[in-house]
């Protein structure tokens, strides 16, 4: 294992620019050790990259995704880490059923519209 990975090693590995790397660094998700100039990230920040990018994907927000990071590093640690993920989880999974529920009536009502017009477009003897 590595002691170190630099910026573009971990920008080029996970498909991020540096802006995002340097944006999870100013909210405090990741931190990097400083020689000079350069960022060098530790094992440790890669894996909470990797965990962050996870959480971005699942659509947490980086306040969420902190309160999850802080809550492992305090007690009752990873338990209370992985109780609040599948908390988490849950949450974001009945936002996801509502919005699927809501694009379903989005498009009935569409579909319901579009038949409307041409229904009135055939009375008005206009060919679609």
């Amino acid at each position: 294992m590595r002691d170190y990975y630099t910026i573009t090693e971990l920008t080029r590995e996970f498909g991020i620019s540096t802006r995002t790397l340097r944006f999870y660094e100013d909210e405090g998700l990741i931190h990097p050790v400083r020689r000079g100039r350069t960022r060098l990230y530790r094992p440790s920040d890669r894996h909470l990259l990797r965990q962050i990018l996870r959480g971005r994907r699942l659509g947490f927000s980086v306040s969420e995704i902190r309160e999850i990071i802080q809550i492992y590093k305090e007690p009752p640690g990873e338990v209370g880490q992985l109780h609040l993920l599948v908390e988490k989880i849950e949450e974001k999974r009945q936002a996801l059923r509502q919005k699927r529920r809501d694009l379903e009536e989005a498009l009935q009502e569409l579909d319901e519209a579009e038949e409307a017009c041409v229904e009135r477009l055939a009375e008005l003897g206009v060919k679609t």
